[in-house]
């Protein structure tokens, strides 16, 4: 069971392949192992990365895809991310709990309070970094339009919550884990946030992937949606105003990549769980 992290880690250009040694080699099978571990309840997802005022197709159908697979698990998930992202998650009927930009500690307190998670996890979702600060890859600050959503997760040990960071450039949440290797290797001021389990991918919806193929693989069941399924809702979260992160353009692109590339990589992760469960 080791194909899936090479599956996901296809076409590198972002420096994952520099992180990739630092890493046990079956990282996101041990995240997996880690989800399904937990005892059946709310699991925080968190995700939705700000780009040229919309958010970035990135993340988004990772959710999605991973929501549904805890959802037939038996778990409920909820999204955290800012209200003007409600309705990319409400298309799919996922609850959504909000968090405006500039909320405090408390608020995400009394948020853990109210849903007492049994586990959070972040996929795409910009994490606080060693300057203090939310950044893009560019290291442009989006501190403005960024709900500090990470507090959760440094929250989470305090409350014995565990957490898994999906990331593919070095700023996301989770990133934390080998900031000292990004800040080394990549040149940029990373996350500074830790999670129990990182998860890194050559982009960030295909480390989602990675995780829902390993839950399907363990849960003995094809749990993880199909291509279609994948592509007909992010048509549906362009339509709704995400751009690719890369171009800035409103197409069902990520990162810069077409459709094929993502039919690909999870054409691939399909072929895995087949070859598994045979």
């Amino acid at each position: 069971m080791d194909h899936i992290e090479d599956i996901i880690m296809r076409y590198s250009q972002r420096g994952m392949t520099k992180l990739r040694p630092h890493m046990e080699k079956n990282y996101c099978c041990l995240a997996a192992e880690e989800i399904r571990s937990w005892k059946r309840g709310v699991v925080f997802l968190t995700t939705g990365f700000y780009v040229a005022g919309f958010p970035e197709t990135d993340g988004p159908t990772g959710t999605a895809v991973l929501a549904s697979v805890l959802r037939d698990m038996g778990f409920r998930p909820v999204i955290v991310t800012e209200p003007e992202n409600a309705e990319l998650f409400a298309i799919r009927g996922f609850e959504v709990a909000a968090a405006e930009v500039g909320v405090d500690v408390d608020f995400f307190r009394e948020m853990i309070s109210k849903y007492h998670p049994v586990g959070m996890i972040s996929v795409e979702r910009c994490g606080l970094n060693a300057e203090n600060d939310y950044a893009n890859m560019r290291g442009i600050s989006i501190r403005e339009h960024n709900a500090p959503t990470d507090m959760l997760f440094q929250l989470a040990p305090e409350y014995d919550i565990r957490t898994v960071g999906v990331g593919d450039g070095g700023n996301e949440i989770g990133m934390g884990n080998v900031a000292n290797v990004i800040e080394q290797e990549l040149s940029l001021v990373p996350c500074v946030v830790n999670v129990d389990h990182l998860v890194i991918a050559s982009v960030s919806n295909w480390g989602a992937y990675g995780l829902a193929a390993y839950l399907s693989i363990l849960e003995g069941k094809h749990l993880m949606p199909s291509y279609a399924w994948a592509a007909d809702y992010m048509r549906e979260t362009v339509q709704i105003g995400s751009v690719d992160g890369i171009t800035h353009e409103r197409v069902t692109h990520v990162d810069g990549f077409d459709e094929s590339v993502e039919q690909e990589i999870m054409d691939a992760l399909a072929q895995e769980i087949d070859a598994a469960l045979a």
